[in-house]
């Protein structure tokens, strides 16, 4: 797919346009994608500009706001700074309004451990490596074929620090319990399930991330140990929302 097209798509869901490079392993992730997904059928969506934007544009907002200041250089203070401002600056629709936490999952230098829970296509968590390559990333996929894809697609955009685990999150628990410092979920149906495991796989402190829907909300009121810091609403659609909770 056209780079130029792509960075157009994805333009309402970012605050500036992606590297070249990033636009590149997008268009590589993308080709990969229609040509596995008509054997295993691993999106429902077929267009190209639905996939950049439903995929890739949600992916990328939930990356910017779970991590507001990346960049390029070390400068642990100014990046401090940069990201609560940032944070004030978005704050528009409060799910609650504790204090933010003292990070927010933040310095360019950190290598923060990211797990995402039934990855599929690699939504939201590829393009979140992209996004910010520093970050160690775990995928859990129960389908032998669907993690086939994700390391398919992990060698061919040359990722590194990328495990994906094949089985079941309860299954895998023993082993994660407690590590990960952030834990993504995206397009859950049984929230009500996967949510308390997906807590036991945060460290102290850690940040939750969903991409869920509005009606999904009121199930969040369970988790009495989860504080959150905000909701926003993703750009193009009318019910999908993401949320960035801390554990408490």
């Amino acid at each position: 797919m056209d780079t130029a097209r792509i960075a157009a798509l994805l333009e309402p869901f970012l605050e500036q346009s992606l590297p070249q490079s990033q636009l590149d392993q997008i268009s590589i992730y993308i080709d990969l994608l229609l040509r596995w997904n008509a054997r295993i059928n691993l999106t429902a969506i077929r267009s190209e500009e639905e996939i950049v934007t439903r995929h890739f544009g949600e992916s990328f907002f939930l990356a910017r706001h779970l991590f507001p200041a990346i960049s390029n250089s070390c400068h642990p203070e100014r990046s401090q700074d940069m990201r609560f401002a940032h944070f004030l600056a978005e704050l528009k629709d409060p799910y609650t309004l504790p204090p933010p936490p003292q990070r927010i999952f933040t310095a360019p230098c950190a290598r923060p451990h990211v797990l995402d829970i039934g990855s599929g296509a690699g939504f939201p968590a590829l393009p979140l490596k992209l996004w910010a390559p520093q970050i160690n990333l775990t995928l859990i996929e129960s389908n032998h074929k669907k993690a086939a894809f994700l390391r398919e697609v992990a060698r061919a955009l040359t990722l590194t620090n990328i495990n994906v685990l094949t089985g079941r999150a309860q299954a895998l628990a023993p082993s994660l319990s407690s590590q990960a410092d952030a834990v993504t979920l995206r397009a859950v149906e049984r929230l009500e399930t996967i949510l308390p495991q997906a807590l036991t796989f945060l460290a102290p402190k850690g940040t939750l991330a969903l991409l869920i829907t509005t009606p999904q909300i009121p199930q969040l009121s369970t988790l009495t140990n989860l504080k959150w810091h905000a909701k926003w609403h993703a750009p193009k659609s009318h019910s999908r929302v993401l949320l960035l909770g801390y554990k408490v």
